[in-house]
């Protein structure tokens, strides 16, 4: 097809490393003379990058598979693609549509524009091989932010973990880090154009590890590194797994000021047998000595998780103990799920999925309720405390309010004033709090 003022629009879903491949897809296609578009009726490639890890996740896309198909009525040529994790793992499904023109997985990105062009009426194109060296390195993503202050950079691709519930290593594939000198570079331009926060993303961001020519950079170092870029460049990583979280890593965020004090560690269950079952390769005695660790570190450090009620076989007790854990540990905030059995996970293979719908669903609404509860308490616990927030523009509920994340990850709001305007660090006393945003006023904007 003739690519020239032509228009994408793509519709993302799941966690943060999707939103910054449909920034390289946007950039990929934008060398082919797309443009980005948000406005689906005038879209001439209409893409949903997908994920897998659960299933309301994938529901969700066939049925807007037929919304896109609906737009392409109204815009006839255009086409439709499914891309990311689930057109790897559903790709034969997906095309059986006879409703879907192009099917790209996530290590087959560079391909788009040539697969796009060979696009006919009975012939869609498909590419979902995984790589072992792809990382997008050379890529500079095309920025969706609309604040034009945080900025994604994925540092690596892939698992190795094969947790027996995740789907992630199937549809990803094996691990492999991104050169540390091209993640630099594109700290350095973020920060050139504007950005004042850059998030590094991996699945496993602890057990990143590059070598060549004999250089060794591991994740502490990799830290160290892009915060030396500003003391005014903000910088935070996703996501940290417990069995991988090392000293050096805590010792360089306690040492460094513009490394945000937030980690988010991912437990799933406070139960050993539970997290034995889901090769998660630690145990509770192990997540609550990284926890005191990290702790005796930085007092000030908030720590949010991932919480699974109902995996295979979990009695009443290993739910008790999960909760007892969320008490001892006190998280700001979790995301908390019920669990559903992913096809070709090795759990799908070896345990039936025997907890009932109904006890999964009580076990996450006491544990959603309690975390609700300790929420509250950890937020009220910062009133007459204060913060450096990076402000990042009006609340949402009240223009004459301003909002941004303290070092914590914890939103705040406060009232507007003179001289305060996104990309400005404000320090803020806190004066009250709901259970998901403090409430402050401004001290001296920075």
């Amino acid at each position: 097809m003739e690519t020239s003022s032509k228009k994408i629009y793509i519709e993302t879903y799941g966690c943060q490393m999707n939103v910054n491949d449909s920034e390289v897809i946007f950039s990929i296609m934008a060398d082919e003379g797309f443009s980005r578009t948000e406005d689906i009726s005038e879209a001439d490639l209409i893409l949903a990058n997908t994920c897998s890890v659960r299933d309301n996740a994938e529901q969700r896309i066939w049925g807007r598979i037929e919304v896109f198909n609906q737009a392409r009525k109204q815009h006839p040529g255009a086409l439709v693609g499914i891309v990311g994790c689930m057109a790897e793992r559903l790709k034969d499904k997906l095309l059986d549509t006879g409703k879907v023109d192009l099917v790209v997985g996530p290590d087959a990105y560079r391909r788009l524009p040539e697969l796009v062009r060979a696009i006919r009426p009975d012939s869609p194109q498909i590419d979902v091989l995984l790589s072992r060296d792809e990382t997008y390195a050379d890529i500079k993503p095309l920025r969706t932010d609309r604040n034009g202050l945080s900025a994604f950079i994925s540092i690596m691709r892939g698992c190795d973990n094969v947790c027996s519930y995740c789907v992630v290593p199937y549809t990803r594939g094996a691990e492999r880090s991104r050169d540390p000198h091209s993640i630099v570079r594109e700290a350095c331009d973020v920060f050139s154009r504007g950005y004042r926060e850059v998030t590094l993303l991996g699945q496993n961001v602890d057990s990143y590890l590059w070598k060549a020519e004999g250089e060794s950079v591991n994740f502490a170092e990799l830290l160290r590194r892009v915060a030396s870029v500003s003391p005014q460049l903000r910088v935070r990583f996703a996501t940290s797994h417990p069995k991988d979280i090392s000293d050096e890593v805590i010792k360089v965020m306690a040492e460094t000021p513009n490394i945000c004090r937030h980690i988010h560690l991912p437990v799933q269950s406070g139960s050993s047998r539970m997290l034995e079952k889901m090769r998660r390769k630690y145990d509770r005695e192990w997540y609550l000595e990284r926890v005191r660790r990290i702790r005796e570190a930085m007092p000030d450090c908030g720590l949010t998780t991932d919480v699974i009620a109902g995996f295979c076989s979990e009695t009443e007790e290993d739910h008790l103990q999960t909760l007892s854990l969320m008490k001892e540990v006190g998280f700001d905030w979790a995301f908390m799920f019920a669990y559903s059995e992913r096809p070709g996970t090795l759990a799908a293979r070896q345990y039936p999925d025997d907890v009932p719908q109904e006890v999964k669903s009580r076990r996450l609404s006491e544990i959603i309720e309690l975390q609700n509860g300790i929420s509250l308490e950890r937020y009220r616990a910062q009133i007459g405390k204060r913060h450096t927030v990076l402000v990042e523009g009006p609340s949402k509920r009240d223009p004459s309010w301003l909002c941004g994340r303290a070092s914590n990850n914890m939103m705040c709001v406060f009232p507007a004033a003179e001289g305060l305007s996104p990309g400005v660090y404000a320090d803020i006393e806190v004066t009250d709090c709901t259970s998901a945003t403090l409430i402050g006023k401004t001290l001296l904007s920075l």
